[in-house]
């Protein structure tokens, strides 16, 4: 595997990522924001939080998929949520565990939240990217 996902000491535990990923490979994989829209452009989850990260999730998995790749090549996530506030957290975190549980992984590598103004269009409350390295 070309990841290596760790968690240091001295710095704590952030339970949904890892803070620290080591890439070995040789092939950058780079997956542009994903939004909740289905493969025929309809919207999941209508001001629903939870429901669109997990589109979010498996259009990030299927892309990856495209191209040989999987969560556990990923490196970083960037998260982007329209309006964001701590007490969005639970929701965040609800959608993340049901892509998880959907698509079977355990996606824990580094990540970054941004709060933003907002997306392409109104409907959409998140959009999720990834770097992956493969061997």
């Amino acid at each position: 595997m070309a990841v290596t996902l760790v968690n240091p000491a001295g710095l704590p535990d952030a339970g949904v990522y890892r803070h620290v990923s080591v890439a070995t490979g040789s092939r950058f994989v780079h997956v542009a924001g994903q939004v909740s829209w289905t493969a025929d452009g309809s919207l999941v989850g209508a001001d629903d939080l939870a429901a669109q990260v997990e589109q979010c999730y498996v259009n990030v998995h299927t892309a990856l998929a495209a191209v040989g790749a999987t969560f556990d090549d990923v490196v970083k996530l960037v998260v982007h949520v329209v309006d964001w506030r701590p007490e969005k957290m639970p929701q965040l975190v609800d959608g993340m565990q049901r892509a998880a549980a959907r698509l079977g992984i355990t996606a824990t590598p580094p990540a970054s939240l941004f709060g933003i103004v907002a997306l392409d269009v109104p409907e959409h409350l998140v959009e999720i990217e990834a770097t992956a390295v493969l061997d």
